[in-house]
């Protein structure tokens, strides 16, 4: 069985949905918010790359004018 978030799907169940329905409905958020976690991880190695692509072309600018 998939993972699930179990509040969305007493949410559902509570709101009228059936079980099923309601559990199919949990495990594809539950899919889509492990997807999100992947690409926030992306994204921070990324911002680290940009990062020290930044400080090593401002490094070779300074070197150029003040060397």
């Amino acid at each position: 069985m998939a993972t699930m978030i179990s509040e969305v799907y007493d949410a559902l169940v509570e709101a009228g949905a059936s079980q099923e329905k309601a559990r199919k409905a949990a495990e594809a958020l539950a899919n889509y918010e492990s997807r999100f976690s992947r690409v926030d991880a992306d994204l921070l190695l990324l911002k680290w790359m940009t990062g020290f692509i930044v400080a090593g072309v401002g490094g070779l600018v300074i070197k150029a004018f003040f060397n």
